[in-house]
């Protein structure tokens, strides 16, 4: 082999040995830190008074933890305005801007392989919030979460609201004085699992606790103010004089009734709903409503944004955040009354 052969081979090794150090520098050394972060958000409907509640939490959340980390963060907060096709859709866009975790409130708890299928073949983690995916979907991944309150202790602590109120008054919920408390009952979205636990569990613990009541008449409402004031109204006509009680799966069907009371020029019957919105608490605080069942919100934020930042820099959860079977957090609650609210 002539020399300058040679020479050309002896370089072409060199290079390759060279090669084989760096890399192997490479694959010892930990991945970098990320200084940013990107967290796709879909609302199943932005103007439903809980959920934005939650979202204005989150993003006091997001700039929190820009503050305390110096990792910036992307919150990108699509409205799905109901439409499950349109939220697949925003799911697939935020996996496309790369976003290191999705926060999404189904649209349709029942149909969630749209977010699930997406978010696996692109490995990113879920954290589904307010609206519970069943628990088929749920079991599919390790990186999917579910952040909500308790139905079943949100149905107990409002109907509790009613029998405290019996037990101390009960003249105040027996307006016409025959022993029996009459009362309609709003209901939420026909295939919500917290309209179900809740219309459940709140009649069957009045029930449990010797308060004596007698359906009149109850309607879906579907969470929403006007529809639940549309029913109300109905009723108020059907059944004049009869009505002693509400019970509504949520605030803002509860708030609806009210404004069907105020129309009819009404303020005997007594009121209860759940989720301690804002306009909810108004209600309780100026004795239109009898009492709310309040979630700890800000709590019900921080466990959505840290699971989310945590899992999207693929970082173990915190364990002040007690999941439940690894992927569940279920935040606090407590009833609400004029006599407890905070001023």
């Amino acid at each position: 082999m002539k020399l300058q052969n040679r020479s050309i081979v002896r370089l072409a090794f060199g290079l390759l040995v060279a090669c084989g150090l760096l890399s192997g520098c490479q694959a010892g050394r930990e991945p970098e830190k990320k200084n940013a972060l990107r967290i796709g958000v879909s609302l199943y409907r932005a103007d439903d008074t809980f959920i934005g509640n939650i979202r204005t939490e989150l993003e006091k959340k997001a700039k929190k933890y820009e503050q305390e980390t110096g990792i910036k963060v992307t919150l990108d907060i699509q409205d799905a305005k109901g439409n499950q096709y349109t939220q697949n859709k925003q799911v697939e866009r935020f996996i496309f801007l790369g976003c290191d975790a999705l926060c999404v409130n189904p649209v349709d708890r029942t149909t969630s392989s749209g977010i699930i299928d997406p978010a696996m073949a692109a490995d990113v983690p879920v954290v589904f919030f307010n609206r519970q995916p069943v628990e088929e979907d749920m079991d599919r991944w390790d990186k999917l979460y579910y952040v909500g309150a308790d139905a079943k202790e949100s149905a107990v602590l409002e109907a509790q609201i009613v029998a405290d109120q019996y037990a101390k008054d009960p003249a105040s919920l027996d307006k016409n004085g025959d022993g029996v408390i009459s009362y309609v009952l709003l209901e939420g979205e026909s295939n919500h699992q917290d309209s179900l636990i809740r219309t459940e569990w709140s009649v069957q613990t009045l029930k449990d606790c010797g308060v004596p009541i007698e359906k009149i008449t109850g309607g879906i409402a579907n969470w929403e103010r006007s529809q639940a004031s549309a029913l109300m109204e109905q009723w108020l006509l059907a059944y004049p004089d009869k009505i002693e009680l509400v019970i509504s799966n949520n605030d803002d069907m509860a708030l609806g009734a009210i404004d069907a009371m105020d129309r009819a020029g009404i303020n005997r019957i007594r009121v209860v709903g759940i989720d301690g919105t804002t306009p909810g608490l108004d209600a309780v605080k100026s004795g239109k409503m009898l009492g709310t069942v309040s979630s700890d919100k800000s709590g019900y934020a921080d466990a959505i944004f840290t699971i989310a930042a945590s899992a999207g820099l693929g970082e173990p959860i915190s364990e002040k955040i007690g999941l439940t079977d690894g992927k569940y957090y279920w935040t606090t609650q407590n009833h609400v009354t004029k006599d407890n609210l905070n001023p």
